[in-house]
């Protein structure tokens, strides 16, 4: 579903070398390799000249082009017939009259005779790899040669009947050149030009290529000429039928190799007119000829698609120009026309969407439009809603859309101007299937065909003529203000109508159109694109991308019409350009995108997309902004692209638009859209709601997709706008999840806008479907975070609301189902639709309602029961149809669990018959409850439901004669043992409770609070023991006071407990119980040295005034600081070491990492695992082992041990080579640092030896110990600073440099609280 727009067109002309009339280009050849075209004229002259194109330097505006000349000296009589360019031999084959085969270098204008036939060289034709060369002869015999020169073989035309002479003229019955066509491979060859026993039906032969031997051949014709062209994918064979006979035009037909015909089409031609020069382009999907009618000749371009053909382009031409043409070898969409005087035009075409406006397709089938609005009917061409059929062939068209007003202006081929107004989409019903006859508009001045159409309002039209080069005339043609130039024009044209427009009728005729302005162009045009956000304006494109804006000047304020903005230039020609209006992005200008001929997507001097094969705009807002570009790439994928991401440069998450072969981690949705089948292209999209883009297959039929982003998008933006109703529908249209109209601005937001979702829907259905899909994840962080952004705009609707009173803030389903059930109880009138609506909030609520479910249904049963009259009973469904609905949405147990919650026995045995359950299962157990008292059936059922509280309340409630009862029940569930003592009053009961309370403590090994409980309750035995058992000493010292134990047991309890406190690591409480309960002096100063506890020691020596004790606590603090010495200095070594191989280590990485970043390919395969793994092995590893396994070993064993308190715990060894080896390291050098235990018993050594007289000592263990922390603090630092750095600065990453750094800024600190300063 596409239109050929013709882009632009040059003109040059070779100049003859005789006067006009005496001499005319009859044949033409082509050299793709150097682009030079190759003429033979009547007067046997070869002409040489490059090909015309734009990018010559004013090749647009040339009348003349230089080309080298050469008169080919033949024989009195004798003249060119054949022209061919060998590429092998880099020359021209040429063929004569006389039979002399000819090869002419151009390069250095030699000819050479390389072979000569009897009766006259008719045709020639290489194959298309150059291998092989075909002739005909003037004798109908078909030679085949390779290009040595080399007969292969030879074949007669037609097996001639007998006594005709072979010598004798061949082509004396048709006088139409012959010609030769080959299959795109070279494998076969055909030919229409036989003889037959019917003189005017001929036959379609095709041959081998290898042997010569004849294939197939068709049934005898109707064939015009010897017009036979074979598609260069070799799918079939172009042939044309002449029907005067059937009084019918000619008509083009297609066979098969076999010689079948396939299909065939009429040319809606005159009877009369001729066709010649039939070719297919490149790709085998245009096809061209040559109509010769009475009064011109016309070029018509056809295109294949859903079994018919669309005939795209016309041009006319005169008849005196005999135009000619050949397709561009290379270019499938460029074409060469060539006039017997020497006129070369070259035509560029580029295929256009035919969906413009508000999504309405219309497809040029010659001279009728085809319209089809999607939005209404979904019909590919050649079916249609509507046809609009116009004087002659359309060329181009424009479509101007607004709000009142629906104009399509086209451009036909005879020159001629038309316009039609089609009504409102809304009035469109009455006009399907209607054939609408369009006259051409009233103009002035006939400017021949425009091109590049554009509406720059709806009754001013923008249109391009190109004076001098128009197909309809061999001349110049004036401009209408007399003066003759030779290039293009802008041409400001108002439209008025003279009849009245009727509402929903199409206005085909009275329309006048009027050339206001003109605007000489010094440059070549390639496409208009009107400027919807600027009235009277339009962006026009010349060649190499150069951006200019037309303003008209009804809409000029100041300044040139033609304004040129280098900031908006392409990087290269872009023949599809497109318009794109956005709102906001600080931007007054819109998007303007370009498509050029290598798939690059162009956008303000930089590529969007370099594989792009189509694109389009999308818009889900009502003033037609754009929000969207979808791109279809050349790998078949459809990418959905926010505009603000192409407005600030986001475009990374798209993998430049190519198909990745590894996803992601953590990417849940693919970002593009696989497209079911090759080839196929974007169309157009239904903007809005619809948020669909309609796709064309190279079948031709329509598939409409909805990619999940636009859908999303369209559903987000009608939750902003207040939509709910049109929101619902399109989550259930396209099974979307229907939390995110809960999800996209919060739930919170959403429950004060219950009511107004309520009121809208307003379709019970299709709120009991949505409140069954409420669930507690948000669907705006999981399933669709790829797709869409959270809105939550300040200005929405939904976040004008607080959240109500009385819901939950953690429980979403709950709270949610809540404001929809309040909403249908106060905006929904009562009927039995409403209460099942109401029962399924309840039965999805989290946890499900399930009670008050079966109360609001346990009151229409009562209802029932009691017969009574009350109008409400119609407004609600049967209890039975209520509890079948509740039975549907809820697992059958937990509805009669919950119905036995009720202690109705009755309600509990409709439900378990109704959930079909076996009256074995549950009969036995409810009659059991029925004949129970009421405290007791209470109690029983909450023992089932273990709702243990109740039951605990139901059973204390029945008497003292189920105390033991309860008891069971309190030790049974032993969270109820609080509740327990709240509703016992006895205090021997208490007591009771109390001490079962302790003993489940006890038993847990919560000897504390089992402790605590026992002493309530005067168990004091079992105090102690608990006491004991948790080693809490002065608890049980102290309770054995209350016991008043004995003197001699107290002392024995008191060494016991030394004994356990010592074998518990806890030398000092142990020295204490010594001390002040055994005056064991001794024993109790040797622990409190073993506890480090410096101090403490030196006071109870001097206390009890034993020297000798104080001998033997400035020994031990003698030996202590040496050792500690000694550790300090290992530790300053470590951590140089650490450091050390941690800098290698991260150098090393960098390193990698920076080699890796140079092929992006192998970085996005490249995880942090084995970035590590390959950073480790690049790293020496032998001087790392030898020395940090021993330190690290020696580091542990002091950490944990009584010499080894000094620092903190190491964290495990360090693997060499391992992936987290730096991180490791950083963390082992974190876990050197002194503890705060650490230094109260560094801080305690050192004011002892100071006591002792040991100053020396004490200020060599500080500075010791001062340079480790120094050492460990600075070594951190640097590591951090590392971390963070790209660059490891040899100079400036040292430990000396940091240790510097760290004496001067944290020497201060707390951490260096320890010291004493009469020894700094």
């Amino acid at each position: 579903m596409k239109n050929l727009k013709l882009s632009w067109e040059v003109l040059t002309e070779v100049e003859l070398q005789r006067e006009k009339g005496e001499e005319f280009l009859k044949l033409s050849a082509v050299d793709i390799e150097r682009n030079r075209l190759f003429f033979a004229s009547s007067a046997n002259f070869i002409y040489t000249t490059q090909a015309p194109s734009p990018q010559v330097e004013e090749a647009w505006s040339r009348t003349s082009v230089a080309a080298s000349t050469q008169l080919i000296d033949l024989e009195t009589g004798d003249f060119i017939t054949c022209l061919e360019y060998a590429m092998e031999k880099e020359a021209l084959i040429i063929g004569t009259s006389e039979g002399l085969i000819l090869l002419y270098s151009v390069d250095d204008n030699a000819t050479e005779i390389v072979g000569r036939v009897e009766g006259g060289v008719r045709c020639i034709s290489p194959s298309p790899d150059g291998d092989l060369l075909a002739l005909i002869t003037g004798f109908g015999q078909i030679l085949v040669m390779n290009l040595d020169w080399d007969l292969l073989y030879e074949m007669p035309l037609d097996n001639l009947p007998e006594g005709v002479d072979i010598h004798e003229s061949a082509f004396s019955a048709d006088s139409s050149e012959p010609s030769i066509s080959w299959r795109g491979d070279g494998k076969f060859l055909s030919l229409s030009k036989v003889y037959d026993s019917f003189p005017l039906h001929k036959k379609l032969k095709v041959w081998e290529r290898d042997s010569g031997v004849l294939l197939s051949v068709s049934d005898p014709k109707p064939f015009m000429g010897s017009v036979v062209y074979w598609s260069q994918s070799g799918a079939k064979i172009a042939a044309v039928y002449n029907r005067e006979e059937e009084n019918q035009c000619p008509s083009v037909v297609f066979f098969e190799k076999n010689g079948l015909e396939r299909s065939s089409f009429r040319i809606n031609e005159p009877m009369h007119a001729t066709l010649e020069f039939l070719k297919f382009n490149c790709n085998s999907d245009l096809l061209a000829a040559i109509v010769r009618g009475e009064v011109f000749d016309t070029l018509k371009i056809w295109y294949f698609s859903n079994s018919h053909w669309y005939l795209k382009q016309e041009m006319r031409y005169s008849k005196e120009d005999k135009v000619k043409f050949m397709w561009d070898l290379t270019d499938p969409l460029k074409l060469i026309c060539w006039t017997l005087a020497g006129r070369i035009i070259t035509c560029k075409f580029v295929w256009v969407t035919a969906v413009i406006g508000n999504s309405t397709a219309f497809v040029i089938d010659g001279s009728k439009v085809l319209v089809t609005p999607f939005s209404l009917s979904l019909t590919p061409p050649p079916m249609s809603f509507l046809i609009l059929e116009f004087p002659s062939s359309v060329r181009d068209l424009t479509f101007c859309s607004k709000i009142s007003q629906n104009r399509l202006a086209a451009s036909l081929s005879d020159g001629s101007l038309c316009i039609v107004e089609l009504p409102l989409l809304d009035l469109w019903d009455e006009l399907e299937d209607q054939i609408f006859k369009i006259e051409a508009s009233y103009c002035g001045i006939n400017y021949g065909p425009l091109l590049h159409v554009a509406w720059l309002d709806s009754h001013m039209l923008l249109g391009v003529s190109h004076f001098g080069s128009g197909p309809s005339n061999s001349s110049k043609r004036a401009s209408p203000d007399g003066d003759v130039h030779s290039g293009y024009y802008l041409h400001e044209i108002e439209i008025r109508c003279s009849e009245d427009c009727v509402a929903g009728s199409v206005t085909c005729s009275g329309w006048h159109a009027e050339s206001l302005h003109q605007l000489y162009l010094e440059g070549l045009v390639i496409s208009i694109a009107p400027n919807t956000l600027s009235r009277y304006s339009a962006f026009v494109q010349l060649e190499g991308g150069k951006a200019f804006e037309y303003t008209s000047k009804l809409g000029l304020k100041r300044g040139d019409r033609l304004q040129r903005y280098d900031d908006m230039n392409f990087l290269s020609t872009c023949p599809r350009m497109d318009v794109a209006p956005i709102q906001g992005y600080a931007r007054e200008r819109p998007l303007l995108l370009g498509l050029d001929d290598n798939g690059r997507l162009h956008l303000e001097g930089r590529i969007l997309c370099n594989n792009c094969s189509n694109f389009s705009f999308y818009s889900n807002s009502g003033n037609g902004m754009i929000t969207h570009v979808i791109i279809a790439t050349k790998q078949d994928l459809l990418f959905i692209v926010d505009v603000g991401d192409i407005v600030q440069g986001q475009l990374e998450k798209y993998d430049n638009f190519v198909p990745f072969l590894k996803k992601k981690k953590g990417e849940n949705e693919s970002i593009s859209i696989n497209m079911w089948e090759k080839g196929a292209q974007i169309v157009g999209v239904l903007h809005g709601d619809e948020s669909a883009v309609i796709l064309q297959t190279l079948r031709g039929n329509l598939e409409c997709v909805f990619p999940r982003k636009l859908v999303l998008t369209s559903i987000i933006n009608a939750l902003a706008q207040g939509r709910f109703k049109d929101a619902l529908q399109m989550v259930r249209r396209h099974r979307i999840d229907f939390n995110l109209i809960v999800d996209h601005c919060g739930w919170q937001a959403f429950i004060g806008s219950a009511a107004d979702f309520v009121l809208q829907v307003n379709n019970l259905n299709h709120i009991t479907e949505f409140a069954c899909a409420i669930k507690h994840e948000n669907v705006m962080e999981t399933l669709y975070r790829n797709c869409v952004s959270l809105p939550c705009l300040k200005g929405d609707k939904g976040l004008a609301y607080g959240e109500p009173k009385g819901t939950d803030s953690d429980n979403k389903v709950s709270s949610v189902l809540m404001a929809i059930r309040k909403a249908l109880e106060e905006q929904i009138e009562e009927t039995p639709a409403r209460e099942l609506c109401i029962l399924t909030t309840l039965a999805k609520s989290s946890p499900p309602a399930l009670e008050e479910a079966l109360r609001r249904i346990k009151v229409v049963r009562e209802l029932e029961l009691s017969a009574s009259t009350d109008p409400k009973r119609l407004l609600h469904p049967s209890s039975e149809e209520s509890l079948k609905h509740l039975l549907w949405l809820s697992d059958s147990e937990a509805v009669f669990e919950a119905a036995l919650g009720l202690y109705d026995l009755n309600l509990a045995a409709i439900v378990a018959l109704n959930s079909q359950k076996d009256p074995k299962e549950f009969l036995p157990f409810l009659q059991e409850l029925e004949c129970m008292p009421t405290i007791l059936m209470q109690y029983n059922i909450d023992l089932k439901l273990q709702r243990y509280e109740s039951a605990l309340r139901h059973i204390i409630s029945a008497g003292d004669h189920y105390y033991e009862d309860c008891m069971n029940l309190i030790r049974k569930v032993p969270e109820l043992f609080p509740l327990g003592l709240q509703l016992i009053g006895d205090p021997p009961k208490r007591q009771q409770v109390l001490e079962a309370w302790g003993d489940h403590l006890n038993a847990t090994k919560c000897f504390e609070d089992a402790a605590t409980t026992y002493l309530c309750c005067s168990c004091l035995e079992k105090a102690l023991k608990a006491y004991r058992a948790c080693g809490n000493w002065m608890g049980v010292l102290t309770v054995a006071g209350l016991i008043k134990l004995g003197k001699d047991d107290l002392l024995l309890l008191a060494r016991e407990l030394s004994e356990e406190l010592q074998a518990l690591g806890k030398p000092g409480d142990a020295a204490k119980i010594l001390l002040e309960y055994c005056g064991d002096i001794d024993n109790g100063i040797s622990l409190l040295v073993e506890a480090r506890n410096w101090e403490e020691a030196l006071r109870v020596t001097f206390l009890h005034r034993r020297d000798d004790m104080t001998l033997v606590v400035k020994s031990a603090s003698l030996e202590c600081a040496s050792m500690l010495v000694g550790e300090y200095n290992d530790g300053v070594e470590k951590v140089g070491k650490y450091l050390t191989r941690y800098l290698a280590v991260r150098q090393r990485r960098l390193l990698l990492a920076a080699t890796i970043r140079t092929d992006k390919q192998s970085m996005s395969y490249l995880d942090d695992e084995t970035a590590s793994q390959a950073s480790s092995n690049f790293s020496g590893m032998s001087a790392y082992t030898t020395g940090t396994r021993k330190g690290s070993s020696a580091s542990t064993t002091i950490s944990t041990s009584t010499k080894g308190r000094g620092r903190q715990r190491n964290r495990g060894k360090i693997r060499a080579g391992s992936p987290d080896e730096e991180m490791a390291l950083v963390e082992h050098l974190k876990g050197m640092s002194l503890s705060e235990g650490a230094k109260c018993e560094l801080k305690s050594l050192l004011i002892c030896l100071v006591m002792l007289g040991e100053e020396a000592t004490a200020r060599k263990l500080q500075r010791t110990a001062e340079k480790f922390q120094l050492s460990q603090v600075a070594a951190v630092k640097l590591a951090g600073d590392s971390i963070s750095s790209d660059i490891i600065d040899e100079h400036a990453f040292t430990l000396d440099h940091y240790i510097q750094y760290v004496r001067k800024n944290l020497q201060n600190s707390d951490a260096f609280s320890w010291r004493l300063k009469v020894l700094v």
